[in-house]
């Protein structure tokens, strides 16, 4: 039996929809389908409380931070099964991306003033008379749309992100997860009672485009490239900002000199973890032609011992998305079909629920299978003669997320080439981890930034003051201003800006 997407019932107080296990088809949680009204009653709650939540301040802000992420790191066992039951990931990697996640929410509190407190800046020798400033100021309220792959870490890297800067926040989690959601709004409401700071809701793709349309003040999306376009046009209606991080195509470069043990260990875990269900998950290898047999029969033996599965010895679990099967069978035959190989797995490896690994090889770079994003527990490995041309093949795509680079002379070089918002050298996917580092794409991968520094300056507006310490000798703006004064200035300006 196939697993069936959520699906709406009646309810006597409203129509609702049953979260099911993607590895059972077992009810795990039913929620209310929120409709507009309740959206905009919601956003209506959030711009009220905005107004407390920014005038705690940064440490006021920072305390409470520091209280969710306390509940949330001591009830870690609980989320995690929460995360298990709505998506079938094992429970190590749910606290994997749990873990990460407390990380950020760390970090963005801890950081808040510094990135965004207020900043002196230099007046120039023409306005010197003048004091500059410049600090960030909450935007108001803030509505989030989350996935089901990471349903913590990935919204995580946005709610507290624009928290830490003094928003409220809307969340509407997938409707594959929202008992995830659920979980993380009770437990940041446990430690801040007093207004609705973060609030949930729930429902399909009506209720995400009723929070787009509720007039606030920034919209953080994560999900398909079709969908943030949709998103990005109805947004455009009110000139509602938003970020949006999008799928990816991520290629992994393996350089003459690499060190294969660790390139092959990284790729198969990029590849596969989280059933392929990774927006920087590695779908796509380019190696040297020195290395590639070596490479590719290390990926081959690796592999062998790499199964999905529901019982505690699988590394993955199944597809959340049951439409998503088709998806990844799809792209394995026509790599196969146009003279690609299946060195393991293979159509047959797509089943009813779970996806075995598959590595292909020999696949053309115009096939569905290194063009499209596939999304699920497969890699296409190809041989090069240089690092010039897996530089250009890795960038002859639409998207631009995410990358990495194993090499021990060239990492840096090879790095700055390619046309990704991140890239990580000589380890899987470390950017993620690193709560520092910017986390976005370019091109179909979207753009905006969460985590780090331009994160938190994503969920503000940056206001400039301009004081005035004393009247300057020459006055300009005044139409009392004198020719003499101005030949002055032509003649100061030339002097500081006209010498070749």
């Amino acid at each position: 039996m196939t697993a069936v997407q959520p699906k709406p019932t009646a309810h006597s107080v409203g129509e609702t929809f049953d979260s099911l296990s993607p590895a059972t088809d077992e009810v795990v949680g039913t929620y209310p389908v929120h409709t507009t009204e309740d959206v905009r009653a919601a956003v209506a709650r959030a711009e009220d409380a905005a107004e407390w939540w920014a005038g705690l301040g940064y440490d006021g802000r920072a305390e409470r931070l520091r209280r969710w992420k306390g509940v949330i790191t001591r009830r870690l066992p609980q989320l995690c099964q929460v995360v298990r039951d709505e998506t079938g990931k094992p429970i190590a990697d749910a606290q994997l991306e749990s873990v990460l996640a407390i990380e950020h929410i760390a970090w963005a509190g801890k950081n808040a003033r510094k990135i965004l407190g207020k900043q002196r800046r230099a007046a120039g020798l023409m306005m010197s008379n003048q004091a500059a400033t410049v600090e960030y100021q909450p935007l108001g309220v803030v509505g989030v749309i989350g996935p089901w792959n990471y349903p913590v870490f990935t919204p995580l890297g946005s709610i507290a992100y624009a928290l830490a800067a003094g928003n409220t926040v809307v969340f509407k989690p997938s409707e594959y997860t929202p008992g995830v959601g659920k979980w993380l709004v009770d437990a940041f409401n446990e430690v801040v009672p007093e207004w609705p700071v973060l609030q949930l809701i729930t429902g399909f793709g009506e209720t995400g485009a009723a929070l787009v349309g509720a007039n606030v003040d920034k919209i953080a999306f994560t999900g398909s490239t079709g969908t943030g376009k949709k998103i990005m046009a109805a947004a455009a209606e009110t000139l509602t900002p938003v970020i949006i991080e999008a799928g990816g195509k991520d290629a992994v470069l393996v350089d003459a000199d690499a060190d294969l043990e660790a390139a092959a260990d990284a790729t198969v875990w990029g590849a596969f973890s989280n059933s392929g269900q990774t927006c920087i998950g590695v779908e796509r290898v380019y190696v040297h032609e020195r290395v590639h047999d070596e490479f590719v029969a290390k990926v081959v033996e690796k592999s062998k011992d790499v199964r999905a599965g529901s019982d505690e010895a699988a590394q993955y679990g199944p597809v959340t998305m049951p439409s998503q099967l088709a998806v990844i069978k799809r792209h394995i035959a026509d790599a196969i079909e146009r003279g690609g190989k299946a060195l393991v797995g293979g159509v047959d490896a797509v089943g009813d629920r779970y996806v075995q690994p598959t590595v292909l090889v020999d696949v053309p770079e115009d096939s569905s299978a290194v063009k499209e994003e596939t999304f699920g527990p497969t890699v296409t490995i190809a041989k090069v003669r240089d690092m010039d041309e897996a530089v250009e093949k890795a960038n002859d795509t639409k998207y631009g997320l995410g990358s990495t680079v194993f090499s021990k002379s060239r990492g840096l070089e090879l790095a700055a080439r390619l046309r990704t918002g991140m890239t990580s050298i000589n380890a899987p996917l470390s950017f993620a981890g690193i709560a520092s580092l910017p986390f976005g794409g370019v091109g179909d991968s979207g753009f905006g930034r969460i985590h780090g520094p331009e994160g938190l300056r994503e969920f503000a507006r940056p206001k400039a003051v301009a004081r005035q310490r004393f009247t300057a000798p020459i006055v300009l703006t005044s139409f009392s201003r004198k020719e003499k004064t101005d030949a002055l200035v032509a003649k100061l300006i030339t002097v500081l800006h006209g010498k070749r």
